[in-house]
């Protein structure tokens, strides 16, 4: 099981939701990483710094694995027309 880390961006923006069901949806998939970094649905954004994404709804997760420590980071989370501005 990896563990997941959220960088101050990413807490910030579920913290802003003012909708409670957003905020548990975005922790649910966030959580789920934990057990498969993984899963079905999931894109590798860029190679380099092995940037993924998940989709939750109109927001989008980017994240890293680092799978030598067992780590998801959560880089960042958005709308998704604007995410991918910013990356």
């Amino acid at each position: 099981m990896y563990a997941v880390k959220l960088k101050p961006q990413a807490a910030k923006f579920i913290a802003a939701q003012p909708n409670k069901k957003i905020q548990r949806q975005l922790i649910a998939h966030i959580e789920a990483l934990a057990v498969n970094p993984r899963p079905v649905g999931s894109k590798l954004l860029h190679t380099q710094e092995k940037l993924y994404r998940i989709r939750s709804g109109d927001y989008r997760i980017i994240y890293q694995i680092q799978d030598k420590i067992l780590l998801v980071v959560i880089v960042s989370i958005g709308n998704r027309k604007d995410i991918y501005r910013y990356l």
